[in-house]
């Protein structure tokens, strides 16, 4: 607590007695005796006598009270001058003092009336009047400034007393109401900071955002101002200390009096608790500005989320009331449009709370004091938000599927009614002859190939696909369709009976057979083991005539249904073998689209995102290409034009094998992205425990880290001959089957070439341009020994008996002999690197096949057999290989010279 506010307040002050101060019949001058005791002089004063009591005893008081406790418990020491005056005011004096002194005496010195008379007097009447004068202190006359002097030092008498000291009364008064004010000044300062702490304290929080900029700004000023009076009493005091120093600054020789030094002292102190003051309010205030601050902080979040969360709940509303799925495929493409719209209009609020609640858990992150408040909003947000994604998403697919269900019902109500017109158009008169018949039937075959174009699945997978939308509406209306589809299916098949009786030529009598009871068809149950099991179905056509109409060959009303016959595979003759193939190639290949698109726009975009750029760490600012590769070029490829080509070929699989020849150039794009793949996983064990990848992750709610994902274009381009290989098991022998054989060597050579160059880039130490060497036909290990005639003996014998390893490249242009060494990296799997130390150019080399004693091995010479490297092979059928390729090359250039 600050001792100014726990001091008394003195009952008199220099401002209050300042005139009687003036009048100067009392000075507390600043001289000491012997032992410290302050001394309080009686100057010549004429009107003495005529002082009012009250004025003398304010003015006595007020003296006694000045100097320290410590120095006024020895006594003070009383000098009364009245050397010009008479015994009667010596008296007069003695008798004053006596009765209204307020402090504890220690000597009284009077300078006696120096006239002599009136000092014979004066010594009579000392002698005859002392005990009346009360006083428990020896009285001592002294006749001369001299004889006190034997007393008092001359030092801590003025130069009226014959002393030294320094001493003006006005410059006095003016020191001790400077003091006295400066006093004040700290006591109500502090007085002032104790009030505004204790307001502080006090002030509830307010509720909204206006009041609480209005109170953090009330009090920010009000603080400013008291820092500014807390700046001017500082000032004042550092002045008053400037002042009562100035005597000692002006003079090395001058010393300042004990009272002079105790008033340093004073100010000192008075400065000391006015900083100590300073200082606690100072750590007082910031930690209630810190508190404002983030209640405004608080308020601003809850404002905002009172907006955010209204704008989404009426997103979520607005959504709601989209419960129609349609009931045709114009009003469920309306509905689509309208849920797209919907969409785009609720992205602006999505990001706004999404960043919202990253705000608010920096908030927690900083220590915000209304964590409590803050978390449950934040949680609230994003599930909204999330909540809001998924129902889109399942509005999507519900309205998807219903798009696609209203398309099958309308292909198939169109292909009846087209159904229903042909039968009605063919004469009944003119299908009585053969010839008539035929055409009738070339017609009905015709018309019939169109029908796998309309094909729905059976009755149980039709209702487990559209269950989820099949309101009693939609339900009625395929039932009808489906009622629709049987009809036309009973007069198809009844109309080809009767026309191929009409067509066949009866040369003989025919034993009549009992028909197939087809008018009321049974389901199979075919086994299916694929999704593709589509493929298993085909309409069956039935004509039933109802009534007297059916005399007349017309046909009645049609209905629909859908009958499985299996084993349509062998009615197409083999055309579906391998169907099941195609379909897991577009099913993976449509997966693996979606996975490169969720990469690129829910990791590469997101690094341009300026909310989540500061979670990016600084090892990976510009390096999204070095990350990624030319990952969106290859997602651009595969959604643009590949998936739609072998979409393209479930109709036609013969077609699939051309797609990857027509595609070959475009598929070498991965040699590309497996060349980066090294730099990139590198960058991703120096960053991929990042928060921003976490951030990411969490948002596309993947189970797999982004590395997995980076590796799916490898694991794709090895994929499809795996796929080519279980086609052609499936077509052998048939149409197409040299295609799939083509087309899978192309991609076995992508495959070999994206692996050469991996090999190839780990090439060190080659100073040329690996890329002006021509294409990289081989790579491959080897045993080489060397022979070089210009060699020592010893050293070519040696050279012979001890094998080198070595990494032979091919390329059309020079063969290159490197060193293969393997290094761990930072504790993960080995990785290769090649150090070059030979190389040969083509055009100087010549080749011997075999090699005696050795069928692995064959020879390369180098300028007419001055260098021959002896090279040993795992395998002869790697060697010949090898051989083929070398071969090619050398003739290729003798092609080329000639």
């Amino acid at each position: 607590t600050d001792e100014i506010m726990q001091q008394e307040i003195r009952p008199l002050v220099a401002v209050d007695i300042i005139e009687q101060l003036h009048r100067q019949f009392a000075i507390l001058s600043g001289g000491r005796g012997k032992d410290g005791a302050p001394i309080i002089t009686f100057p010549e004063f004429a009107g003495f006598s005529e002082i009012p009591d009250d004025d003398f005893l304010n003015v006595v008081t007020y003296l006694t009270s000045i100097p320290s406790l410590e120095a006024a418990s020895i006594g003070f020491i009383i000098i009364i001058d009245r050397r010009r005056d008479k015994w009667s005011a010596v008296k007069a004096s003695l008798t004053r003092i006596a009765g209204a002194f307020p402090g504890n005496l220690q000597l009284v010195f009077v300078l006696r009336p120096s006239r002599f008379i009136q000092r014979a007097i004066a010594d009579i009447g000392i002698k005859l009047y002392r005990d009346d004068f009360k006083m428990k202190v020896p009285i001592i006359m002294l006749n001369s400034v001299s004889d006190l002097h034997g007393y008092i030092d001359k030092s801590q008498l003025t130069r009226e007393l014959g002393g030294t000291l320094e001493y003006g009364h006005s410059q006095w008064i003016h020191h001790r109401t400077a003091i006295e004010n400066f006093a004040m000044t700290v006591k109500t300062t502090a007085q002032m900071l104790q009030t505004f702490g204790t307001d502080l304290a006090e002030t509830e929080l307010p509720n909204d955002v206006q009041c609480t900029e209005e109170l953090l700004s009330s009090h920010t000023d009000h603080h400013s101002k008291l820092k500014d009076e807390l700046k001017l009493a500082v000032k004042q005091g550092a002045t008053l200390l400037t002042c009562i120093r100035e005597p000692v600054t002006r003079s090395a020789n001058s010393k300042l009096s004990p009272d002079e030094l105790e008033n340093v002292a004073t100010v000192e102190r008075l400065l000391a608790q006015l900083d100590e003051t300073e200082k606690a309010f100072d750590q007082f205030w910031t930690k209630h500005h810190l508190k404002l601050e983030q209640c405004l902080q608080l308020r601003h979040f809850e404002h905002d989320f009172r907006e955010v969360k209204l704008t989404l709940d009426n997103l979520m509303e607005t959504q709601a009331g989209f419960a129609d799925i349609g009931d045709s495929v114009t009003r469920v493409e309306n509905l689509l449009k309208e849920q797209k719209h919907l969409e785009e209009k609720g992205q602006e609020p999505l990001e706004k709370a999404q960043s919202l609640a990253l705000h608010g858990e920096q908030l927690i992150q900083n220590n915000h004091y209304a964590v409590d408040s803050i978390r449950p909003k934040c949680v609230e947000l994003r599930r909204i938000c999330d909540d809001f994604t998924n129902e889109t998403k399942k509005k999507y697919d519900i309205l998807g599927k219903s798009l696609e269900l209203h398309k099958q019902l309308d292909k198939a109500s169109q292909w009846c009614e087209a159904g229903i017109y042909l039968l009605a158009s063919q004469a009944v008169d003119k299908c009585q002859s053969q010839e008539g018949a035929e055409t009738a039937l070339v017609e009905i075959e015709k018309f019939l190939v169109t029908a796998k174009e309309h094909q729905l699945s059976n009755p149980k997978e039709f209702y487990n696909q559209f269950d989820t939308i099949l309101t009693p509406e939609i339900k009625a209306n395929a039932q009808r369709i489906v009622q629709k589809l049987e009809d036309v299916q009973e007069m198809f098949d009844k109309r080809q009976v009767s026309l191929k009786k009409l067509a066949a030529k009866q040369t003989r009598p025919v034993q009549p057979v009992a028909p197939h009871p087809e008018s009321s068809p049974k389901r199979a149950s075919p086994k299916i083991t694929r999704p593709a099991a589509v493929e298993n179905t085909s309409y069956r056509f039935q004509v039933r005539r109802r009534g007297p109409a059916a005399q007349n060959g017309n046909n009645a009303l049609v209905f629909l249904r859908i009958a499985d016959v299996g084993q349509s595979r062998r009615v197409r003759g083999g055309r579906g073998l391998g169907s099941h193939i195609i379909n897991e190639l577009i099913e993976t290949e449509r997966v693996y689209v979606e996975e490169l698109q969720s990469i690129i726009e829910g990791y590469a975009s997101e690094m341009d995102n300026p909310n989540l750029v500061h979670l990016i760490p600084s090892a990976l600012q510009n390096k999204k290409e070095i990350l990624f590769g030319n990952l969106p070029e290859i997602y651009d490829f595969h959604n643009r034009i590949f998936l739609k080509e072998i979409e393209n070929c479930i109709e036609n699989p013969e077609l699939l094998a051309r797609c990857f020849l027509k595609r070959k150039e475009d598929l070498q794009i991965y040699e590309k992205y497996c060349q980066n793949k090294p730099r990139s996983e590198a960058l991703w064990r120096q960053c991929g425990d990042s928060i921003f990848f976490q951030e990411c992750q969490r948002k596309l709610d993947h189970k797999l880290s982004l590395d997995a994902y980076l590796l799916k274009p490898v694991q794709r381009i090895t994929k499809y001959q795996l796929l080519l290989k279980e086609m052609l098991k499936c077509s052998k022998n048939s149409e197409g089957t040299a295609e799939l054989e083509e087309a899978l060597a192309t991609m076995l050579d992508i495959i070999k070439s994206v692996n050469d160059s991996m090999h190839q880039i780990a090439i060190t130490g080659y100073e040329g341009d690996v890329s002006e060497l021509g294409k990289l036909l081989m790579q491959g290990s080897f045993n080489v020994w060397t022979d070089h005639k210009k060699g020592h003996n010893k050293v070519k014998d040696l050279a012979r008996f001890k094998p080198m390893q070595r990494h032979l490249f091919l390329y059309t242009k020079m063969l290159l002999f490197c060193k293969k060494r393997e290094e761990n990296t930072d504790g993960h799997e080995k990785t290769a690197s090649y150090s070059f130390k030979n190389s040969l150019k083509m055009s100087t080399v010549g080749i011997t096949e075999n090699v005696k004693g050795d069928n692995k091995k064959f020879e390369i010479w180098y300028n007419g057999r001055e260098e021959v490297y002896i090279i040993q092979a795992s395998s002869v059928e790697l060697k010949n290989t090898w051989i083929s390729e070398i071969r090619k090359v050398l003739t290729g250039q003798l092609e080329a010279c000639r």
